[in-house]
């Protein structure tokens, strides 16, 4: 069941602006460059991911998805492990 929103608060995670939250904001540039350096989009990971396709039969990705969240990264386990 999907849970139902707030129509007061449409995302808790992201409010609305208000004119005394805008008031408050300071530009990137104001900002200390660490800072900066830490605000600015997605951090940095020692290994990342590439996307694939992949085609396989659905019992098999069924099974998978049966046993719970966080099962794409157990795949990935998997497939790591059995790799030549």
């Amino acid at each position: 069941m999907k849970k139902r929103r707030n129509p007061e608060f449409p995302d808790a995670d992201n409010p609305e602006w208000t004119p005394a939250t805008v008031a408050r904001a300071k530009r990137m540039n104001t900002l200390p460059k660490t800072l900066r350096r830490k605000l600015r989009g997605r951090p940095v990971v020692g290994s990342p991911k590439t996307a694939i396709s992949l085609r396989m039969p659905k019992d098999v990705l069924a099974r998978w998805r049966a046993s719970g969240p966080g099962w794409q990264t157990r795949m990935a386990e998997t497939l790591a492990k059995r790799a030549p």
